[in-house]
């Protein structure tokens, strides 16, 4: 989202070997030969050796881009391969390359006011504004009056239309960021960067937009405002982008947002006041003069691949319908040093362990000897850390007719250190996959739960969204809370999401058998997904249904 001999291990290790230990040799008992461990039964331990393979030292922590990530590439298409998979990559072969761009700022952008009778006003950076770098140009000029549009969202089905009475074709947009109380969590996160609404701006005829400091809009990160982002290669050397005419251009400070409003209608003091109250619907208005911006943006290309293996379906009326699993394969790779020193990213319940049961889901399809009534295709993706990039690119350029896909059950960071009674799906609330979670959940003996986490978002925060974002209905499945879940997932979020400490030996340690448990009740999600007789449908009304135009939904 969320083998080593290093981090606390290496640590204590080294404290044991080099200190002084008062002993006499004359007196000193014989010492015991090591005992090993009981072997694994084989299914545990056909789940443990991909992630002692995935999350070893050697692969450096699977970064994006980087010639270890394209090792584990290799691994999970012989994996893919031997579970009798066909490739359902390019050329043949089981990768999708995907043509990775980073992108950051060149510079820091000029953002000038321009108001008849007054003379030019430039905002300061980080007084005033921050810039955001442009995935789609490498230069950015716009100069367009500015049209304040409240927190920009259109969503019918909320009843909310924050552009009813303005015009902004050919203008700037400014909208407070964040979203308004009110609305559910995951669709708070949904507007929660400002993504959504500068392509909501787009949509509307707007060349471009500024997000405001909302009640709830999320801090500014000045200090690392360079930093860069990724998306993929459009084919013409620049990158993807939701709104490639509309670009996101800055994100204003509250001095910055005092000196927009000057001249208009109502102050800023007055707009902060009214987006604090609980409905928020805040009136848009056109305000005074221009704005002028240039921006340079800098690119700088990679190469990584998606690794894909089809099961081809086997009912005549139903085969050419494809259901996708996926988890992501890559990690953070070398980052920022913790405690011990340790700053290799191992990434092993993020997400070797997704990745290891996606590939043992694959090989009990191929032992029971009945193929599927729908064709599955077994996705491990690229990027995810960056930005759930790698299945952003599949998802607008699968590899299999965009048309034929018609679920995606989701695997990442399962949380494998106790014994779980319950599962959860983020997002079965929202299409039939929910009931499909769980009846079979119900019949492997385990309970079903809601989100136990709704102030994480974590709908919208995995490579299952992209999927959603092109009409598909889809879960991303965890163990659950009951029992020891709630402390154990806790815990893992203190002690080892994204730290150098998610490695193959970590405490509490992984408990394989849990492991297995998970693989097993996953592959009955997927069987009878594939076997059902109805194809999933979002539910009737679901936002992001109906914001995806997704089949079902209206």
């Amino acid at each position: 989202m969320p083998y080593r001999l290093s981090g606390t291990a290496g640590f204590v290790l080294a404290a044991a070997l080099l200190s002084p230990i008062p002993i006499s040799f004359a007196q000193a008992a014989p010492v015991a030969p090591a005992v090993d461990p009981a072997p694994l039964p084989p299914e545990q331990a056909a789940m443990k050796a991909h992630v002692m393979f995935l999350a070893a030292d050697a692969l450096r922590g699977r970064e994006a881009g980087s010639a270890e990530y394209d090792i584990a590439a290799q691994y999970v298409a012989s994996q893919f391969l031997a579970a009798g998979l066909r490739p359902a990559g390019d050329d043949g072969g089981y990768l999708q390359r995907v043509p990775l761009l980073s992108y950051r700022l060149a510079d820091r952008g000029t953002f000038t006011l321009l108001r008849p009778g007054a003379q030019p006003s430039t905002l300061a950076f980080a007084e005033d504004y921050v810039p955001f770098p442009n995935a789609a140009a490498e230069v950015t000029l716009r100069d367009a009056q500015v049209v304040f549009v409240g927190y920009g969202i259109d969503a019918p089905g909320e009843g909310r239309d924050d552009y009813a009475g303005v015009d902004v074709r050919g203008k700037i947009v400014a909208f407070l960021g964040g979203s308004p109380e009110g609305l559910p969590s995951d669709q708070r996160a949904h507007f929660l960067t400002g993504v959504a609404q500068a392509a909501t701006a787009q949509a509307k005829g707007a060349v471009g937009a500024i997000m405001l400091p909302g009640p709830h809009a999320p801090s500014l990160r000045i200090a690392n405002y360079d930093s860069p982002a990724m998306t993929w290669e459009d084919g013409k050397g620049l990158g993807h982008s939701a709104s490639p005419k509309s670009p996101l251009l800055a994100a204003l400070t509250p001095a910055g947002a005092a000196k927009l409003f000057q001249g208009a209608g109502r102050s800023w003091r007055d707009i902060q006041a009214a987006a604090g109250t609980k409905d928020a619907k805040v009136r848009g208005m056109a305000l005074p003069g221009t704005l002028a911006v240039s921006l340079r943006t800098r690119f700088e290309p990679l190469a990584s691949s998606n690794v894909a293996g089809l099961l081809p379906g086997s009912d005549p009326d139903l085969r050419d319908e494809v259901v996708v699993l996926s988890a992501h394969l890559d990690h953070l790779g070398i980052g920022a040093p913790d405690a011990t020193g340790d700053t290799l990213y191992n990434g092993a319940m993020d997400n070797a362990v997704g990745i290891a049961a996606l590939i043992e889901e694959a090989k009990r399809f191929q032992a029971s000897g009945k193929p599927p009534r729908r064709s599955i295709l077994f996705l491990a993706v690229t990027a995810e850390e960056k930005g759930l990039v790698g299945s952003g690119y599949f998802a607008n350029r699968p590899t299999v007719p965009r048309k034929a896909i018609v679920a995606n059950v989701n695997l990442d960071m399962p949380i494998l250190t106790y014994d779980f009674q319950d599962v959860v799906a983020f997002g079965a609330d929202r299409s039939s996959l929910g009931q499909v979670v769980r009846t079979t959940a119900a019949a492997q003996g385990l309970g079903f739960a809601p989100d136990p986490m709704p102030q994480r978002s974590l709908f919208v925060r995995s490579d299952h969204y992209r999927f959603v974002q092109q009409g598909v209905p889809s879960v991303f499945l965890w163990p659950g809370f009951a029992g020891e879940g709630k402390a154990a997932t806790e815990r893992f979020f203190a002690e080892r999401y994204h730290k150098p400490s998610d490695a193959l030996e970590q405490a509490p340690p992984i408990d394989w058998a849990a492991g297995v448990k998970f693989i097993r009740v996953n592959y009955a999600i997927a069987r009878a997904i594939a076997d059902g007789d109805e194809r999933p449908r979002w539910n009737k009304g679901d936002f992001f249904g109906l914001l995806y135009h997704g089949y079902g939904a209206r």
